[in-house]
């Protein structure tokens, strides 16, 4: 991805950049989009030549080629994710900022919880709905990382806390996870209660990802059929604006915090 924006930064076309580089279209695309896992560091220093990257942008280039090498754990789980790279981000990402409006955020969500979510999805098998609730916490696993784990702040609207998925049990669960989780210090969850009314993020449910990697630009993704991710800077600067606004709005950490607990507290049997 990072040399597609190089190249589209340059200017360049994928056949004009791929003949002054030596590399055919094909091939080229297929460097972009990491379907070739392993590209050769001669290819690599010919890309950055000709889109003018500096020295240290060269080395940094040779060091995304060499760990593009690695399968990362999503790989076990490609029948699942599909064309999807969100996991793959997620794992380089030093800050994620998410905003859910109809269920609780992927990387926050129980097994009980994404389980009831996948059975009503489109009719599948058990053995695949247990192969997504497998894969869905696999990638939850990032925020307890010992080394640089990103930093997650969600804002979760009330409705997707009252929505009843999997029944009052499944969500007490649910909220009680939500409450554990947000007392580590990497986790901030903030609560959009319906009295706010009307606020700049209505109706948007999207997830920002920025890296340490200077290289490595800030992207969004929105959560649609197949997902969507956007990359342009103009783009990509208006989500960023619209979450700050929208966290803004919302009632503070320690607010929403009581706030999940009144709504668990309704939920108990008396």
């Amino acid at each position: 991805m990072q040399l597609r924006r190089m190249r589209e930064a340059a200017g360049l076309t994928g056949h004009d950049a791929g003949e002054r580089a030596g590399i055919s279209r094909a091939a080229l695309g297929k460097i972009e989009t990491a379907e070739t896992r392993r590209v050769p560091a001669r290819q690599v220093d010919a890309l950055a030549e000709v889109y003018g990257a500096t020295p240290d942008e060269t080395n940094a280039l040779r060091q995304l080629a060499a760990d593009a090498g690695e399968r990362g754990w999503w790989w076990k789980y490609r029948d699942v994710f599909g064309h999807d790279s969100l996991p793959d981000f997620e794992a380089e990402a030093s800050l994620i900022q998410t905003v859910e409006i109809a269920t609780v955020p992927g990387l926050l969500q129980t097994p009980e919880y994404a389980e009831a979510i996948f059975r009503g999805g489109p009719l599948t098998s058990t053995e695949h709905i247990d192969r997504q609730v497998e894969a869905r916490m696999r990638r939850r696993e990032i925020l307890h990382r010992h080394e640089a784990a990103p930093r997650l702040w969600a804002v979760i609207d009330e409705g997707a806390l009252r929505r009843p998925i999997g029944g009052p049990d499944v969500m007490r669960g649910q909220l009680d996870y939500l409450l554990w989780i947000g007392q580590h210090p990497n986790v901030d969850i903030q609560v959009m209660p319906f009295n706010v009314g009307a606020h700049p993020g209505l109706g948007l449910a999207f997830t920002i990802l920025s890296f340490a990697n200077p290289l490595d630009r800030t992207i969004v993704y929105t959560d649609s059929i197949g997902g969507v991710f956007e990359e342009d800077p103009d783009d990509v600067d208006r989500y960023v604006t619209t979450f700050s606004h929208v966290q803004a709005t919302a009632p503070n950490t320690v607010v929403s915090a009581q706030f999940i607990e009144g709504i668990r507290e309704e939920s108990t049997p008396a």
